[in-house]
């Protein structure tokens, strides 16, 4: 129906009968009326093909699924023609970064994400001077945010808030009891699980012992243990894998996010894939997340050596050990692609590659980045095939995510959902629309244990989207990041509009608890 009716059209039906226009109103309004999407195609969230339907909204809840009915409707209820447009659950990105306190979530709007996850990578918000994790998570209660948050905890944070200094390899055991009251009150206050970073400090620095402490508690609780891994390199991720598994016992163990780095080819990627296939036939329960592009982006103490990381004395490292640190980092990034693969998305030197840099200020890179330090910048690393990661990308047990936030120069923040839809949908037709929407939407909850979200039916939050798949545009790119998406022409919140047709209009977000 759609294809028979203009844009045009559509959205002076839906302004004449109430709809994308009378959703741009006051949350207090809102709350008392209802709202009809008429005429959708409802993609749900299960993986079930697209569907014919009606869908009914009454508060931040959906009320009804129905047979399309052109039957006169209440003149209290609002009708949103959809003419044929999918509707759908709104994202749930289950890897995010950023302080909903400090930055908007506008980019995810637009691209459809609903639901953030944050405190990954063994970090997270609430860190600053001024505010620990609790204090954090009261000021956020009372916030209007733009979509709803999820909290993980990280492994760094209760390491932290335990007072284990960075420096201590093998905590004693009054230390891991400390550590484990901290994530046990984590847990009650309502975090849906606990995040490692091996490859970031003080996860570096972290063993067997202290994980198996820690995921006997994430098993009680019920929660999922989501970790960066000690290495995504092609020799080692396996061996990571395992080290995550172990680490997660009895609990649930998530990878964030699935990649070789090093890797070539669709071979190695169904070698992957049959790996943790295998698994999972030994019932474990083990599940991934990815996202479209083949850079990451993250912070250049990756490059660096573990002696010349924080706590140690860099600047007394560089004086006594420069020759061997200057041969390590070349050997590194030399391997790593050489310094055009890395462009710089931090600092002064933003936008430009090391090589860039380098050649701007007429010194090698490696002399460039024995200056910059392990804590001085982050960026986008390319060192993924592109060939690989689709194979792994399309695994139906490899859910999505963006590994993005406001303000990070990597265009996965504003594009990973709409560059799915658009390329992997649309375009090069590797995903059906409505597995691309579980593996964005069901899943993610499943994996999160989101009970009342991720598929549209009654009694689920109203979480939604309204939009015509072949429109979607991700426009985001490395040279422009936070381009936003077009195509997405209603997001809903909770059962209000938060963004319609290219502009935010509401903040109905909330933080989540689990249950």
């Amino acid at each position: 129906m759609y294809d028979k009716l203009t844009r045009r059209q559509l959205i002076a039906g839906a302004f004449a009968s109430g709809g994308l226009a009378s959703l741009a109103t006051p949350a207090s309004a809102q709350a008392k009326r209802s709202t009809l999407f008429r005429e959708v195609s409802l993609v749900d969230g299960t993986g079930a093909p697209p569907r014919p339907a009606d869908v009914l909204v009454t508060g931040d809840r959906i009320a009804r699924v129905m047979a399309p009915s052109r039957e006169r409707v209440p003149s209290a209820i609002r009708v949103v023609e959809g003419g044929g447009r999918a509707l759908t659950p709104g994202f749930i990105d289950l890897h995010s970064h950023g302080d909903p306190l400090r930055s908007p979530y506008d980019g995810f709007l637009a691209m459809g994400v609903t639901s953030i996850t944050l405190g990954v990578d063994g970090g997270g918000p609430g860190l600053s001077e001024d505010l620990d994790t609790a204090s954090w998570r009261r000021a956020v209660e009372r916030a209007p945010l733009d979509t709803n948050v999820a909290l993980l905890v990280g492994h760094g944070t209760i390491r932290r808030a335990a007072e284990i200094p960075d420096s201590v390899r093998r905590p004693d055991p009054a230390q891991l009891q400390r550590l484990a009251a901290h994530l046990e009150a984590e847990f009650r206050a309502g975090i849906f699980g606990l995040s490692y970073g091996l490859e970031y400090v003080p996860g570096i620095y972290s063993g067997a012992a202290e994980h198996r402490v820690l995921g006997e508690v994430v098993a009680r609780y019920g929660g999922v243990v989501m970790s960066h891994m000690r290495s995504e390199n092609d020799d080692a991720v396996e061996a990571s894998i395992e080290e995550l598994i172990a680490s997660a016992g009895q609990a649930r163990a998530h990878i964030s996010h699935l990649k070789v780095v090093f890797g070539r080819g669709e071979a190695r990627a169904r070698a992957l894939l049959e790996f943790l296939a295998a698994k999972r036939r030994q019932r474990i329960d083990l599940t991934a997340d990815e996202y479209p592009y083949e850079a990451g982006f993250t912070g250049i103490a990756i490059l660096f050596p573990e002696w010349a990381l924080p706590p140690t004395d860099y600047a007394a490292m560089v004086r006594e050990r420069r020759p061997e640190l200057y041969d390590y980092l070349e050997r590194r990034m030399t391997r790593r692609g050489g310094p055009g693969a890395l462009l710089l998305g931090t600092g002064s030197h933003a936008g430009k590659t090391l090589a860039q840099v380098a050649q701007e200020a007429g010194r090698h890179f490696v002399d460039v980045l024995i200056d910059l330090g392990p804590e001085g910048g982050a960026g986008a690393h390319f060192t993924m095939d592109k060939a690989l990661q689709d194979a792994l990308l399309v695994d139906p047990h490899v859910a999505f995510s963006t590994d993005g936030g406001p303000g990070q120069r990597h265009p996965r923040g504003a594009g990973t959902y709409a560059k799915l839809i658009e390329e992997y949908v649309v375009r090069d037709r590797k995903l059906a629309l409505q597995e691309m929407v579980r593996k964005a939407t069901s899943y993610p909850a499943q994996i999160l244990r989101l009970r009342d979200r991720g598929t549209i039916r009654p009694g689920a939050k109203a979480d939604l989207l309204l939009f015509d798949p072949a429109r979607v545009r991700a426009r985001a790119t490395y040279v422009d990041p936070f381009a936003k998406a077009d195509g997405f022409d209603l997001v809903m919140v909770n059962g209000r509009a938060a963004y319609v047709e290219g502009s935010k209009v509401g903040r109905s977000g909330a933080l989540l608890r689990a249950c």
